[in-house]
């Protein structure tokens, strides 16, 4: 990807604005590192285990009437992990200490997604797509409720209730 290097850019600038991250991972929605600075952490696994949250995140906000999705926080013993929507391809994920200031860590992460959804959105559009192969599907797209039907139980007599 042409934007790479300008995310990673914007991984080292929101290090040094939080200094109790102690890592930052953007990626695509499907689970790709686009670009880490992830020290001790497999940014591979943790590219995955971002998408598969971001899946789970996606049904939990849409089930619940909440609209898209914009940000996840998750606490742990020893710190935080936030992953923030980046456009409509990618999402950033943030690692910090136990310690770290929350409202900073949500004001920068989301500044520094919109930032990263918009390189990489650039990055997109300045790519030249073959005629032959349709546009990729946007996955955080809002997703419509289906009617239900009413189910018919027949009864002891084969009547329908």
């Amino acid at each position: 990807m042409a934007a790479e290097a300008e995310v990673l850019d914007e991984l080292h600038r929101l290090r040094a604005r939080v200094p109790q991250l102690t890592g930052a991972l953007a990626a695509s929605v499907d689970g790709l590192v686009l670009a880490q600075d992830t020290p001790g952490v497999e940014p591979e696994g943790l590219a995955a285990l971002t998408a598969a949250a971001l899946g789970v995140a996606l049904r939990v906000a849409d089930a619940t009437g909440r609209g898209d999705f914009r940000e996840l926080l998750v606490r742990g013993e020893h710190g935080y992990i936030a992953t923030y929507a980046a456009g409509p391809s990618a999402v950033l994920t943030l690692l910090a200490g136990d310690r770290a200031n929350v409202g900073r860590l949500h004001l920068e992460g989301r500044r520094s997604g919109t930032r990263i959804g918009e390189l990489v959105e650039a990055a997109a559009e300045a790519q030249p797509t073959p005629a032959a192969r349709p546009a990729p599907k946007a996955v955080l797209t809002p997703r419509t409720r289906t009617a239900r039907t009413t189910r018919t139980v027949p009864g002891p007599t084969g009547e329908s209730r």
